[in-house]
């Protein structure tokens, strides 16, 4: 668990890193701002919506939910999908998916259709793009990997920036009628960036005979052996105590701030300022996790991440005005952009890309869980003690504990973990499997013997535990 797997995608290709993987890094870059920014972007439009059917607050963040619950809840969904169909198809009629749900919403009579085809369909969609993204980059990027993922990151705080000034915009100008069905149109650019996953392609045998295409194992639909792997069950379980409290804070900081006595301008103003230094701390972040020296610890970094993160909140909950709460928000983006850098470079970094597509979907359905019990129970406990105070340390805490979990569980699993065969070692006995045989004299005698010797191996294949990972 704490060294990075060497991968050469799922037929035994080398990772390019570069190339057309630029334009791949792209397509991720917009699918992850969509994903990640869209949930919160759509919450411009909650007055207009409460106006139009005479609801509440809380019946209109049931759309937020609800996308958020089908982006990570459907994991195993999409896992199953890009197994059997591709990257390039799922992302595809993703895209589809998430364009007709906001234009459908737009004919909307009723908010359970608008939770029906926003929250559902519009959700599933960004859904079948998300993962999939994150997969073709996993193959098109090896050595640079960390850094395509931190910039790959970087698409939330980027479209959160852009998404909801845009969003507005259009309530102003055309109502959440026309938002949605324009909102739905620029995702159908999700479409595009699907066609810029270009499948890796074999290179051609020295021979010109045709592009040599090594032994591609059987693949499972959902591959459930990840849960044989001590370093995936220690990520899942920190992952999921993680997102307990990672995202409660944002949710709740600019009400703290109107506790305090800010004005509602200055208090929205906080979120800016956390979104402005995210930006620049996710790259970071990832440029710092490729270094030589900081690559094989990118676990204990990541631990690290969310021991910050964790102690910040610890300290924000103590801010008396707003000059804290800048402060809190400041070293809050610094330790969000570290965490949202190095999730997925590390899970991918534990078990490697032949696996990574079925350990994803898995990831986020058990984040999923953490996703819909995190910010109600912070609300919760405001409610019962109408002190933001106690909101903040719970969360500190949350995340502090998950911090613990895999830093503690990363140690002992390395030291109990087998010694593993060494990318050299790997290297030279394949180089030693494309060898050509070599003419090598072998007694006619010593032949016979063997096959008397063992006649239940003779004609079949002996798998042992070495050939049979």
């Amino acid at each position: 668990m704490g060294g990075a797997v060497v991968d050469e995608g799922p037929t035994g290709i080398k990772a390019p890193d570069g190339g057309w993987g630029w334009a791949v890094l792209f397509g991720c870059f917009i699918i992850t701002g969509f994903s990640y920014a869209f949930p919160k972007a759509v919450s411009v439009f909650f007055k207009e919506l409460m106006h139009e059917f005479g609801i509440g607050y809380s019946d209109t963040a049931w759309i937020s939910s609800i996308l958020l619950a089908m982006l990570y809840g459907t994991g195993p969904l999409c896992s199953v999908c890009v197994n059997r169909f591709g990257c390039r198809p799922v992302m595809l009629v993703g895209g589809l998916f998430a364009s007709l749900g906001m234009v459908a919403a737009s004919f909307c009579r009723s908010i359970i259709q608008i939770y029906l085809t926003t929250g559902v369909i519009t959700g599933l969609g960004l859904a079948l793009n998300f993962q999939p993204s994150l997969i073709m980059l996993n193959r098109y990027f090896n050595k640079r990997r960390p850094i395509a993922n931190g910039l790959a990151a970087a698409g939330s705080p980027v479209f959160l920036c852009a998404l909801s000034p845009l969003g507005q915009l259009l309530q102003d100008h055309y109502g959440w009628r026309g938002g949605f069905l324009i909102l739905g149109g620029l995702l159908l650019n999700c479409c595009v960036c699907a066609a810029l996953m270009r499948p890796l392609v074999a290179p051609k045998t020295s021979g010109g005979t045709g592009p040599h295409v090594p032994h591609r194992p059987s693949k499972h639909l959902l591959d459930l052996s990840v849960f044989r792997d001590r370093g995936f069950l220690i990520y899942a379980v920190a992952a999921s105590i993680m997102v307990l409290g990672l995202f409660v804070p944002p949710v709740f900081v600019v009400s703290y701030a109107k506790d305090l006595g800010v004005p509602d301008t200055k208090a929205a103003f906080l979120l800016t300022i956390l979104g402005f230094i995210d930006i620049f701390a996710r790259p970071t972040a990832g440029f710092i996790t490729g270094l030589k020296k900081v690559r094989p610890y990118s676990v204990y970094l990541f631990s690290f991440a969310m021991f910050f993160n964790g102690f910040t909140d610890l300290t924000g909950s103590t801010a008396s005005d707003y000059g804290g709460l800048v402060v809190f928000c400041i070293f809050f983006g610094i330790s969000y952009g570290m965490v949202g850098a190095l999730q997925f470079e590390v899970l991918m970094a534990i078990v490697g890309t032949q696996k990574f597509s079925s350990a994803i979907g898995l990831v986020l359905l058990l984040e999923a869980v953490a996703v819909l019990i995190g910010p109600p129970s912070g609300g919760k406990l405001l409610d019962a003690t109408k002190v933001y105070k106690y909101v903040f340390i719970l969360a500190g805490a949350e995340v502090l504990t998950s911090s613990l979990v895999l830093l503690l569980g990363n140690f002992f699993c390395i030291r109990k973990r087998p010694e593993v065969t060494q990318p050299e070692e790997v290297a030279s006995e394949e180089e030693k499997l494309h060898k050509p045989p070599v003419d090598v004299r072998v007694d006619s005698r010593e032949v016979e013997h063997f096959l008397k010797g063992q006649p239940e191996k003779n004609g079949e294949v002996v798998h042992t535990p070495e050939t049979s990972v």
